[in-house]
């Protein structure tokens, strides 16, 4: 991912939230000969040897799945809040641009077995169902719904490269880089009002 330097963010703790903040990515590998993507909930964790790796699960009815054996090499993209930036919101003439955060995994995947796929599914469950009012739990699940289960492959991804982009209008002095923030906070637009509040983190 091309990011110039001034927008790079080398801070692990940083990444480390917005992964597990932002959990739903996109697993992209190749597969006879072609790009496939798949957009699935990609969770970062520990493995037993306290290495962080990433883990989710695709269905076995999926082709790209096929070419997890012949090459082992993906690529998981994660984004956050972003928004367009209107140059009329300097004190001087530029031209628009776009902010926005994301991030670029790169690794090595490799299928897990049964056990470790239904290990793996508590876990996920639990995440996104611990403020239900009634929470599923897939202990409790009837052994005809977990035959389910059956259709998916689990996978691991070994992390070898983690490239982070926070483009939040850096290169802007105070003046316009509040000003931006202000703009940003009158559209009523979701993404854009998150986009302020991360530029607000970042300078007071």
């Amino acid at each position: 991912m091309y990011t110039p330097e001034l927008y790079k963010d080398e801070d692990p703790e940083s990444i480390r939230t917005f992964l597990k903040e932002n959990s739903f990515g996109i697993l992209i590998n190749q597969t006879n000969g072609k790009l496939c993507a798949t957009h699935i909930p990609i969770e970062l964790e520990i493995n037993a040897d306290g290495k962080e790796i990433l883990q989710g699960h695709i269905s076995k009815l999926n082709p790209q799945a096929e070419g997890f054996a012949e090459n082992d090499q993906v690529l998981a993209i994660f984004t956050g809040p972003h928004s367009y930036i209107s140059s009329s919101w300097y004190d001087h003439e530029n031209v628009p641009t776009w902010n926005y955060i994301a991030v670029h995994v790169y690794g090595r995947i490799k299928i897990v077995d049964y056990t470790t796929t239904v290990e793996q599914l508590k876990k996920l469950v639990d995440k996104y169902e611990a403020n239900s009012e009634n929470p599923v739990r897939v202990e409790n699940l009837s052994a005809k719904t977990m035959r389910e289960a059956r259709g998916i492959f689990g996978f691991e991804i070994e992390i070898n490269e983690i490239q982070a982009t926070k483009k939040l209008s850096q290169n802007r002095d105070d003046h316009n880089y509040k000003n931006i923030i202000s703009e940003l906070e009158k559209t009523e637009n979701p993404q854009s009002i998150a986009i302020a509040k991360e530029m607000s983190k970042c300078r007071k």
